[in-house]
């Protein structure tokens, strides 16, 4: 008889005999392969864009700088910053449009935002309301009681 059997053995006597178990079926001691050794504590991963207060995707805007060739190399910061400047962009045109109901019209009566975005084409953005100033009826500058007053004396 092994180790583990005498104590299993001893074990399930003792118990028996202390607490009267009817049909007390053990469960076998199972040897590890590892001998003995647990998994390390794993901590869950966290993301350059969590780890910044970000919602945009860092991990991916590092991704599109590397494979786009704009440099030989990447520094760490460089797609936090430029993921934290699309994100205010993103927002301020967001609020912007809240307003206006439409983003090419909120873009567009938005001084800087309309500077900023001055050769882009918003796409199904449609076209500003505007009417030349020809085409606008003229407004007279008399009121209603001097067109009646009017005389022809001179």
């Amino acid at each position: 008889m092994t180790l583990h059997s005498k104590f299993s053995a001893r074990l399930l006597s003792s118990l028996s005999d202390n607490f009267q178990f009817q049909n007390f079926q053990f469960l076998q001691i199972r040897s590890t392969t590892k001998g003995g050794r647990d998994k390390p504590n794993a901590t869950k991963s966290v993301s350059r864009s969590s780890k910044a207060g970000l919602q945009f995707p860092v991990g991916r805007i590092a991704r599109f700088l590397k494979a786009g060739k704009y440099a030989e190399r990447v520094g760490a910061g460089a797609p936090v910053y430029l993921s934290a400047v699309l994100e205010y962009l993103a927002a301020e045109v967001g609020n912007a449009a809240r307003d206006n109901k439409k983003i090419q019209l909120a873009v567009r009566n938005d001084e800087e935002l309309s500077k900023l975005l001055g050769a882009v084409t918003i796409a199904n953005g449609g076209v500003l309301p505007n009417i030349h100033q020809t085409l606008l009826p003229k407004k007279s500058g008399k009121g209603k009681a001097e067109i009646g007053s009017a005389s022809q004396e001179f």
